[in-house]
Parts: structure tokens; sequence; C-alpha cells
């Protein structure tokens, strides 16, 4: 049985945004990021972040593998990954696995360690999130 992984992701990150008196949650489309030559603002308090081009260059490569994940959906329905549980060993398709679990990288920004989290995740209307 094989899984139909949909064909138009929008891969997004977020962070939480550095101002000490906002912390709003800084939503990214990778897209729109790279459309926007790596600046973003805050929705909240409208700080500007500008993104190296060495950790946009990281995140294209996610979004590539999205995109390798959506060209091999026709074989990921039959690929499992195998976790060892004290239960026993717990197969999780792989399809699953890379669409549902969060990566996230540390990244130092303005001398503090801040997580961005990037989400690929089905959001049921032929699109990921």
């Amino acid at each position: 049985m094989s899984k139909t992984i949909p064909s138009t992701p929008a891969a997004m990150a977020d962070f939480a945004c550095l101002d000490a008196e906002c912390q709003a949650t800084v939503s990214v489309n990778l897209l729109e990021l790279k459309k926007k030559r790596g600046r973003i603002r805050c929705p909240a308090c409208h700080r500007e972040y500008q993104f190296e081009p060495a950790f946009l260059d990281k995140l294209e490569k996610l979004r590539r593998l999205v995109d390798a994940v959506r060209d091999a959906a026709d074989i990921l329905g039959d690929v499992h990954v195998g976790i060892a549980t004290p239960a026993g060993e717990v197969k999780i398709p792989y399809w699953l696995m890379l669409t549902r679990m969060n990566t996230v990288f540390t990244l130092d920004m303005a001398g503090q360690k801040i997580e961005f989290h990037f989400r690929v995740e089905s959001v049921g209307d032929g699109s990921f999130r």
C-alpha cells in the first residue's frame, strides 16, 4: 500500500522574536523568505531580521529534501523505519516520519541561541505546512 504525499508543500519555519518585550512567534514560508532575500519582520513588534546566506542555504537544502520525499512518494508507502521500544519494535512509515516530525535549527542571533522550527506536515487539503 503506497501513500500519496501532496505535491504542493509550503515549508514553514518559525522562531520566537528576540525582543524581550515581544517574543511573538515569527513564522516564515521558506519560499517567501528566499524571495525577500532573507529579510522578515516580526508581525507583532515589526523588528526586522536578516538571515545570512549560509543559513538560507541550509533551509534551501531542507526544502529540497522535502521535494525529494515528494518525488519518492510512490515508494515511501512501502518503506518503514523500525524503532525499538520496551514493548517491541514499532514500524513507522517513512513518509509519516518525514512529514510529522519537526526539525529544529539552533541559531545564534544577536548573541542569543534560538530554536528555529522547520515544519512540513500535511494539512489535509493537498498541501503541507
